[in-house]
């Protein structure tokens, strides 16, 4: 399948740098030691499990005072699902950034592809966390505190981007509504929220079904394949939840 993914990654990063903030010295060593809990606590995961690894090994690995963990993750679970977190803000970033003229449908599809097409280490981190949440019930509370925080940001995101807003005026006047709507707008639409949901449900599938035929900690399935799958999910939303399988003939 060919798509602009790649070259949009390069163009959206080339952009960012350009206009990142310079980062002050201490800010940038919080961010390092940050990302370096982070990626011990991961790679401990990955290696023992979840379940078989402490703060204080995480510490340890990582260099870094135990005092210290705690000012930056709460579990050593937050700490390994991190890169999602990360991940899942980076996503809904990206479609707030998608040109204004692709549908709701077409720019979460890119924005998706975009990040999914990231080859630097936090990307690289999210893969692994994704993999180790598929054998570790102990991470899937804390996935699910992200996907929740995820799936509200990208309804604010979604309510911006086609007119909408979530949370109407309160009572607007007579001469304000007309037939449920207020400025032209439904009044308490329930779209962007709806939408938010049913994006992530149908990504957090296709990217189980993208991982699933991966042999190998160190193989990672090409985006191309987590292309078509999605696409296959946007047109079967595109086609109507109501009649199951049109999309595809």
């Amino acid at each position: 399948m060919s798509h602009p993914a790649s070259a949009a990654v390069n163009t959206r990063t080339a952009k960012a740098d350009a206009s990142a903030p310079v980062t002050g010295r201490r800010e940038r060593k919080k961010q390092a030691t940050r990302a370096a809990l982070r990626q011990a606590a991961l790679r401990l995961s990955v290696r023992h499990g979840v379940e078989n690894v402490t703060v204080e090994q995480i510490t340890e690995e990582a260099d870094i005072a135990l005092r210290t963990f705690f000012n930056y993750f709460s579990s050593k679970e937050e700490a390994v699902m991190a890169s999602t977190a990360a991940a899942a803000e980076a996503l809904v970033t990206e479609f707030r950034n998608r040109p204004r003229t692709e549908s709701v449908l077409q720019a979460f599809r890119e924005a998706v592809l975009v990040i999914m097409d990231r080859s630097d280490t936090l990307s690289r981190d999210h893969i692994e966390a994704l993999r180790l949440i598929r054998k570790a019930p102990s991470l899937v509370p804390r996935q699910m505190a992200v996907l929740a925080a995820q799936e509200k940001a990208l309804a604010e995101a979604i309510a911006e981007r086609v007119g909408l807003h979530r949370d109407p005026p309160a009572a607007p006047s007579a001469s304000d509504r007309v037939d449920g709507r207020v400025d032209g707008r439904a009044a308490g639409s329930v779209y962007p929220a709806v939408c938010a949901a049913a994006l992530l449900a149908a990504l957090r599938v296709v990217t189980d079904q993208w991982l699933e035929p991966a042999a190998g900690p160190d193989r990672t399935p090409p985006t191309d394949v987590l292309g078509q799958r999605f696409d296959m999910a946007i047109a079967e939303f595109g086609a109507g939840l109501d009649r199951p399988g049109t999309a595809n003939g």
